[in-house]
């Protein structure tokens, strides 16, 4: 007897990730990337822990769709200097829930991404030479 299996693929890629979502939610995504993009020009774009991802050499943020809302994860000192913008959104230590019943808060990610960036280039720019990504950015 043969059987048939079929096996979802694992998105490679934001592209692939994005288009294997539910399409009320696709939109979404599209935006929180391209709003983040706009505050990290030239950072990798890619998938880590299964989630799109964007890093210079270490990650900047990620974010991923889930039932009720986005999950953005700038991390922990991203959340804390945040705290009073974020105040209408869910947060753990690292992490921001953008409900899907209300519009997304564009200019605040591209805030916090952009905090991110400069906090990343920050902790990296000792061991880059004059020539680094930092001139890159500017």
């Amino acid at each position: 007897m043969k059987t048939s299996t079929t096996k979802k693929m694992k998105p490679q890629n934001i592209d692939e990730y994005i288009a294997a979502t539910p399409k009320e939610t696709q939109k979404r995504l599209r935006d929180i990337r391209n709003c983040i993009r706009k505050a990290a020009p030239g950072a990798d774009e890619g998938l880590k822990w299964s989630m799109p991802a964007f890093s210079y050499k270490r990650i900047l943020v990620t974010f991923a769709v889930f039932k009720n809302h986005i999950g953005f994860y700038p991390t922990p000192s991203a959340v804390e200097t945040f705290a009073p913008a974020l105040a209408q959104f869910k947060t753990a230590r690292g992490s921001i829930q953008f409900p899907h019943d209300r519009p997304l808060p564009l200019p605040l990610i591209r805030e916090i991404t952009a905090f991110r960036v400069h906090e990343s280039l920050g902790k990296d720019e000792k061991w880059r030479s004059p020539k680094g990504r930092m001139q890159e950015i500017l």
